[in-house]
């Protein structure tokens, strides 16, 4: 439990308040002129948590310490304690992308309450400044970089407002996740440890730091992309956004996205048809489009369009209502439900079987893996009074099942990495009139060459448009080129060293990371990527392991140190 002080005789010694409070003196009280002077700390109370301390103050007051309590927080006594803090603080801030002014405003306070310099571009990217110290006040400026927004998905059967409701964090072993959403983690931990950073005390030897704190990673790098570099003086970059511990990644995929409009004709339910079924698809894994994309995770909305072939092949007269399968471009989708109209009689038990027989395959395909996989069908409660023309239903799904999904192509140059994917992310209709329905099928590219990605692009295009759909591209964003000759991947690789006693992986990473913008917009940044390891990112799987933020941390100083020895 955290214990918070409400009433204290001011004749008791700070020791044996120490003791009552299960904490540390330092930074909680002070004690002045016979008056307790109540400075609350993070080491105290964590952010978001009301507490009140009514002290007295009149030096001959005399009276009982009394004590209530509140719930421990997942992350009291989590090292480093102020990186968990913040990270914590972070949780309770609603920050979806497109969406941060809260956490902005945080970060604003932050800085004013420590007097720090900090400054916004017309973007929203924000950077502060902290002076070098501890013997690093003359080396060259370093750049400490993490995103504010997280991506926002919850299970459907979680109750969540991702604008207004903070996270519920739940701490199992030695992971830390969200009950029903999203973690944050991504990129919240690195956000974490640039803030407490930036807190440090002055005795503590490193350079002087920019940390960059950009807007909108996660729905298509807006931050990076409008990043006024004027901001920066610093020309090294330490990224903290990627997710596997103990590896140090200089390279990263490019990406674009295709947004597909399908115009779907609607017509009156046929009088014959009167079994409205639902049909449904949960528990797949989901996960990261970029990290997770290699290891064949079930895709909601290819097994939907595959379903849903096979329903219409056994049973040609039955009408598909609606299909809506997936949500963010950077997740593989994770669920899927269409409402079909049947005829009745024995049709409605044909139909139950065909849905029943492509269960039985899918798991046999997907099972060892998807563990949780469910496919099933049941009375939907509602009957509709329009349903897709078949000509409209043939080609909605002949699209879905066409576009490409998954590993393309590995790289020939970089064994074991992914050089080209796409993921078919969602498939979601509009505001549908009596006549007509508009569809959006959306879909994530990413390669580590350009021009093997807009290959990619312009083969979705030509499908799109033999199904008749048109095409939105977007202007793709570019890749981060590997530089094995990069000083700062040297000093990095040197901390890995003395902290892991062997010399740390070097990679490329198959997602977008916004180093290859960052130096597109300040020429001559020299860039590392690290983090801790992180889980299911971009799902409501999302998990950080614990044991590898305090190691995460310790490098990160090491790296700093190592940095504040330079000098201009």
């Amino acid at each position: 439990m955290l214990y918070i002080v409400t009433q204290l005789a001011v004749r008791i010694t700070l020791p044996a308040l120490a003791r009552n409070l299960r904490t540390s003196t330092a930074g909680c009280l002070n004690l002045k002129r016979s008056r307790v002077v109540p400075t609350v700390t993070r080491r105290c109370l964590s952010w978001g948590q009301t507490a009140k301390l009514n002290l007295s103050m009149a030096a001959t007051a005399a009276g009982p310490v009394t004590v209530s309590t509140m719930p421990e927080s997942a992350v009291q006594g989590l090292q480093p304690q102020a990186l968990w803090d913040y990270f914590q603080d972070l949780t309770q801030i609603p920050r979806p992308s497109k969406f941060e002014d809260k956490v902005i405003a945080y970060l604003q306070k932050f800085a004013t309450q420590r007097k720090l310099d900090y400054k916004q571009d017309s973007t929203g990217n924000m950077v502060i400044k902290r002076p070098g110290s501890g013997g690093g006040e003359a080396a060259p400026t370093v750049v400490i970089q993490g995103h504010i927004d997280m991506v926002c998905e919850k299970n459907n059967d979680v109750q969540h407002d991702f604008h207004k409701d903070p996270l519920k964090l739940i701490k199992k072993g030695d992971w830390l996740k969200a009950e029903g959403t999203t973690l944050g983690a991504d990129n919240g931990i690195g956000v974490a440890a640039a803030l407490a950073l930036l807190d440090m005390p002055n005795s503590a030897k490193l350079p002087p730091l920019e940390c960059l704190f950009t807007i909108d990673e996660e729905t298509g790098l807006t931050g990076a992309f409008g990043l006024d570099g004027s901001l920066l003086t610093g020309r090294t970059l330490l990224n903290l956004d990627t997710e596997d511990w103990g590896e140090i990644f200089i390279g990263c995929a490019g990406g674009g996205d295709s947004v597909l409009e399908l115009p779907v004709q609607l017509e009156p339910v046929p009088k014959t048809h009167s079994s409205p079924q639902e049909l449904k698809i949960s528990g797949l894994m989901g996960g990261h489009s970029g990290l997770n994309i290699s290891e064949d995770r079930g895709n909601a909305v290819v097994l939907a369009a595959l379903v849903l072939q096979a329903v219409v092949k056994g049973r040609p007269d039955v009408r598909i209502i609606s299909l809506t399968a997936g949500d963010k471009r950077n997740a593989i989708a994770r669920e899927a439900s269409a409402i079909l109209e049947v005829p009745s009689g024995e049709a409605r038990l044909l139909v139950q079987q065909l849905v029943s027989q492509q269960a039985l395959y899918l798991k046999d395909e997907y099972g060892h893996l998807e563990r949780d996989i469910d496919i099933y069908i049941y009375d939907h409660p509602e009957r509709s009074p329009t349903a897709m023309t078949l000509d409209s239903q043939t080609k909605l799904l002949t699209l879905l099942s066409t576009l490409p999904h998954g590993v393309i192509k590995w790289s020939h140059a970089v064994p074991g990495l992914v050089e080209t994917s796409n993921n078919l992310a969602a498939v979601k209709p509009g505001t549908a009139d009596d006549s007509e329905v508009t569809y959006t099928i959306t879909c994530s590219t990413r390669s580590s060459l350009g021009h093997a990605m807009e290959v990619q692009r312009a083969r979705i295009a030509a499908i799109a448009g033999l199904c008749g759909a048109s095409v939105a591209q977007d202007k793709a964003y570019p890749g981060w080129a590997p530089n094995p000759s990069s000083p700062v991947l040297q000093v990095a690789k040197d901390a890995f060293q003395q902290l892991l006693g062997k010399e740390p992986k070097v990679a490329a990473i198959h997602a977008g990371l916004e180093c290859g913008i960052i130096g597109e917009k300040v020429p001559g940044m020299d860039a590392v990527s690290y983090g801790p390891t992180i889980t299911g990112a971009h799902s409501p799987d999302e998990q950080v392991n614990i044991g590898t933020v305090k190691p995460f941390w310790d490098v990160t100083l090491k790296i700093l140190e190592a940095l504040a020895d330079k000098k201009q």
